[in-house]
């Protein structure tokens, strides 16, 4: 228990900062998209805007590795699935705890996708991640969404993100719930750090800086958002007015 505390104290060192993460796993499941076309040049960018967390594929540790600052932390997806598939909401395990760990990961990543015929597989999954994170001290990441029209309720994603902690999960990203109310009505039942996720791309920019504070405002432990971030550019100036947000937060 000793490593997952020490290591969680790594992620959330102080009340007063929010946690800065960004997902890059999204091109086994999208594709080489708009911002993903090489890894190492963003992650630089990020790192010089002040991310704490970047969340990779296994794989994509060998373009992250020789840039990855010594100061930013190391999070591995190991939920996937493709978008070329008949069945890509159906997340599976490509990984373990034991494999992220010897990548020098300092957290794991699942997806849970809820709402959908396969939910029970992923429950499954979830359960086997979080048996291995909790013999290795590793801090388990779960990515709770609703597939459901609109994303789901507010109502479904505090099940969701309840779910998730209850079932091992030790921080959960799930999407934002509509307003600042209900955001912090999710902060207060999810009994884990909840980090809020960026979805789509929101437009203007403007809207999406909202949505940064109001994780703040709300309570909330930080977010865990990529393409609102990595499809703007540059992307550093916006990295580090974000930073700037989460950091500063009191």
């Amino acid at each position: 228990m000793y490593g997952k505390s020490i290591r969680m104290r790594r992620l959330f060192p102080n009340p007063a900062r929010r946690l800065f993460s960004v997902p890059l796993d999204h091109a086994v499941s999208m594709g080489p998209i708009d911002g993903l076309e090489e890894l190492a040049p963003l992650a630089r960018e990020l790192e010089d805007g002040g991310v704490d967390l970047l969340i990779v594929t296994k794989g994509a540790v060998r373009e992250l590795a020789p840039v990855l600052d010594p100061e930013v932390r190391l999070g591995i997806h190991v939920s996937a699935s493709t978008s070329l598939g008949p069945s890509a909401n159906r997340k599976v395990l490509v990984a373990s705890a034991s494999e992220a760990v010897s990548l020098g990961a300092d957290l794991l990543s699942v997806q849970v996708n809820f709402g959908i015929p396969e939910e029970p597989d992923m429950l499954t999954d979830l359960g086997v991640a979080a048996d291995q994170c909790r013999q290795l001290g590793l801090p388990l990441l779960c990515m709770a969404y609703v597939k459901k029209e609109g994303g789901g309720s507010p109502d479904e994603l505090r099940h969701a993100a309840r779910a998730a902690a209850d079932l091992g999960a030790d921080i959960v990203k799930t999407s934002y719930p509509g307003s600042l109310d209900e955001f912090r009505r999710l902060c207060r039942t999810t009994p884990v750090p909840l980090l809020i996720g960026g979805g789509v791309r929101v437009e203007p920019e403007a809207s999406f800086l909202r949505l940064v504070e109001e994780s703040v405002q709300a309570g909330g432990a930080g977010i865990c958002i990529g393409r609102n971030l990595f499809q703007r550019r540059p992307v550093a100036p916006l990295a580090r007015r974000i930073a700037a947000i989460l950091h500063g937060a009191s």
